[in-house]
């Protein structure tokens, strides 16, 4: 992999945070880092690697140019430390977990990354949701909803979104993830 942003979305519950753990080992044998994000909430409730700030943290990292991407979500401030552009510039590539909103933002700012969409049927996604327990049936509901408008949504003259569905098992995903990158690296090189 050479130098490129690897911007990983998804719906809350559709497993980025277990991909992105059961895929970090081979990432980084393959010379690809993973960010952690800075979140404006603990990490343990948030049930990734990251890191737990107050939004008053926030704002004075943001002030200080500590984010290389940033936006607002639901309430909470994500954040994606600065020194991902020392890595690019270094030729690793970096995996971030990204925002579905936000990737017009980070494909202007990054032109060559490589946007993938982790998808997960309907069904088991509202089951996901459901047993993780920190929504009502309506918020979980209108998720599905805008779940559904983002996946069906035409993203010309925007970057090809790569589609993982992650309605099975992990391990399988984990290998679909790291045959898309190692293909989308075939091709730049072509």
């Amino acid at each position: 992999m050479d130098g490129r942003l690897i911007y990983l979305m998804g719906p809350s519950g559709s497993g980025k945070d277990s991909l992105i753990e059961a895929a970090r080992e081979p990432l980084l044998a393959a010379g690809c880092e993973v960010a952690r994000r800075v979140i404006t909430r603990s990490a343990e409730s948030v049930g990734e690697d990251a890191v737990g700030v107050t939004p008053a943290e926030f704002q004075r990292l943001r002030e200080e140019g500590s984010f290389a991407l940033y936006w607002s979500a639901n309430g909470l401030d994500y954040g994606i430390p600065a020194r991902i552009d020392q890595w690019l510039e270094d030729g690793r590539s970096v995996l971030v977990n990204g925002s579905r909103a936000h990737l017009p933002i980070a494909s202007e700012r990054y032109p060559e990354l490589l946007p993938i969409l982790l998808t997960v049927e309907t069904g088991v996604l509202r089951k996901r949701l459901l047993r993780r327990g920190r929504e009502t049936r309506e918020e979980i509901e209108a998720r599905l909803r805008r779940n559904e408008l983002f996946v069906a949504h035409d993203s010309s003259g925007g970057p090809v979104i790569h589609r993982l569905d992650n309605s099975g098992d992990l391990d399988i995903t984990v290998i679909r993830l790291l045959d898309l990158l190692s293909s989308s690296v075939k091709q730049d090189r072509i």
